[in-house]
């Protein structure tokens, strides 16, 4: 067999070097290897949980009277050297539990009842066999009965066969005697060396053989577990009907029974009867409270579509909402130039306005609504009032416009100084309002017809006005041609009729159409 770790005095030595300071003893070191997943079924680790190889070295450390005892785990750095890694109090632990998905029987667990959080699983640790376990336990064990005086509770292992594994393998301990000032120790001892064999029992003698002599009992003649199982049933059968028949026997005793048999059915009688009164009383709660539940549905409903409602008419007051600045600019605004913007924005408010409150435009369960009419009465009311008052101030500029063109002279040709009339002008005058006529047009269709017609009339004026001065200065120019023309015919300048350009261009070089003065001479004369 493999030589256990537990002997190997190299790894003592390391273990002791780690804990250096400490004024601790090793009384145990042996490699493990700490897994926290849970084993299978075939006893291999979980998915994700991979053995790590740790050292567990168990020491005591003599305070006083006292001795404490600890266990350490010592984990390998990077460079192969141990190194503490995690120190338990023996005086904590609490529990030594094998773990039986593991069938070698090789992993257990430790429990101390100091861990922060409980609900995290202890690690596991696993041997290499066996008798590294019960060698690794039973000195835990020994060490908690001598130094603390009590021994941590054992699941799943069989103390009876530790003990008995203990007695069968003895450790012993080997005694060096040496004086420190011959020198250092020898690395391998002598054949005289002295050796004392250490036995620590986990049960007395007493109980041993009353363990062995009840197993005699059970175990004589026995070589099977199934057989074994039978004959305990056989004989719990026995033992039940021998007390069955027992208590037959005694008639007190049945009357008794049969007392206590009769008070539990009344009981059982009073419990129904209770059952059934709260069944009654928890189905009408139930019925109370599924009503409870149906108006509660019923409220949230009203309560969501209150909320959608209320959103809704919020929307439809701002759409129904006259602005004061608006209705001030339609009902009493100027139409001034300056003012001019204001006035469209208005108009485009209003449009816009008629337009959403129209029938095709408006939800049928809102359009038959008193506000909603009332409102639209409103807006309407607004229309009207500026249409007119819209017209009314069209017709009116168109007239004094042409008035002030009319009463301005120089708009007009002057006696000697032929003019063509510019309209230039009174097209921009006009243009400024040409978006009020569309907002009007798209208002009211039938107030373009009177306004089309005070235009015409107005215009008119100024067009026969200038028609009339340009044709009285055309027949004056005509007349002041032909005259010219027999003038020149009387001198003999001209030998045959000239045409009006041959004329022009020989009264330039006569000097004669120069001025209004000269044209006005040569009139007289030709009238002379």
């Amino acid at each position: 067999m493999a030589k256990s770790s537990a002997d190997d005095e190299e790894l003592r030595r390391a273990c002791e070097a780690a804990i250096e300071g400490t004024k601790q003893k090793v009384e145990l070191s042996i490699r493990v290897a700490k897994t926290s997943g849970i084993l299978g079924i075939s006893g291999k680790l979980s998915r994700g949980a991979m053995a790590k190889p740790r050292v567990l070295a168990i020491s005591t450390k003599a305070k006083g009277q006292r001795t404490k005892a600890f266990l350490r785990v010592l984990k390998y750095s990077n460079g192969g050297v141990l190194e503490p890694a995690k120190l338990y109090k023996l005086k904590h632990l609490s529990k030594v539990e094998l773990v039986t998905n593991d069938p070698s029987g090789c992993t257990f667990m430790l429990g101390f009842d100091n861990l922060r959080s409980q609900s995290v699983t202890p690690p596991q640790w696993t041997m290499r066999n066996v008798d590294d376990r019960n060698r690794l336990l039973l000195c835990i064990l020994n060490i908690c009965k001598d130094v603390l005086g009590r021994l941590p509770k054992v699941v799943g292992i069989d103390v009876v066969e530790m003990a008995l594994w203990a007695k069968e393998n003895t450790p012993t301990i080997t005694k060096q005697q040496a004086n420190p000032q011959d020198g250092p120790l020898p690395a391998v001892a002598e054949e005289g060396e002295m050796t004392v064999t250490v036995e620590r029992e986990l049960v007395s003698q007493a109980e041993e053989e009353d363990m062995e002599a009840l197993l005699g009992i059970y175990v004589m003649g026995i070589g099977e577990a199934e057989a074994f199982s039978e004959r305990l049933k056989r004989e719990l059968q026995a033992l039940e009907a021998a007390n069955v028949h027992a208590i037959l026997e005694n008639e007190p005793l049945i009357d008794e029974v049969l007392q206590g048999l009769e008070s539990a059915t009344n009981c059982v009688e009073d419990m129904d009867e209770w059952l059934g009164i709260f069944n009654v009383k928890l189905r009408h709660m139930r019925e109370d409270i599924e009503s409870i539940e149906t108006r509660n549905n019923k409220l949230e409903m009203q309560s969501v579509n209150n909320m959608a409602l209320i959103e809704e008419l919020d929307k439809l007051l701002e759409r129904l909402r006259i602005p004061s600045e608006y209705a001030a600019s339609l009902t009493g605004g100027s139409f001034d130039e300056a003012r001019m913007p204001q006035n469209i924005e208005a108009c485009e408010w209003l449009t816009n306005a008629l337009h959403g409150l129209g029938s095709r435009n408006l939800d049928p369960s809102f359009a038959n609504m008193r506000a909603v009419k009332e409102k639209r009465a409103e807006v309407d009311k607004l229309k009207t009032t500026f249409v007119r008052r819209a017209s009314e101030f069209l017709r009116n500029y168109f007239s004094s416009l042409v008035d002030f063109m009319m009463s301005d002279k120089s708009y007009f040709s002057q006696r000697g100084q032929l003019k063509r009339p510019d309209h230039a002008d009174l097209r921009y005058k006009c243009r400024t309002y040409a978006r009020l006529l569309q907002h009007l047009k798209s208002l009211d269709k039938n107030s373009l017809g009177p306004l089309r017609k005070a235009y015409c009339t107005s215009l008119n004026l100024l067009l026969r006005r200038e028609v009339r001065k340009l044709c009285l200065f055309s027949f004056f120019f005509f007349f002041f041609f032909f005259s010219l023309c027999s003038f020149f015919l009387l001198r003999g300048l001209l030998k045959s009729p000239l045409s009006s350009l041959q004329l022009c261009a020989l009264l330039s070089q006569q000097n004669l159409f120069s001025s209004s003065q000269n044209s006005q001479r040569h009139v007289s004369l030709v009238c002379l």
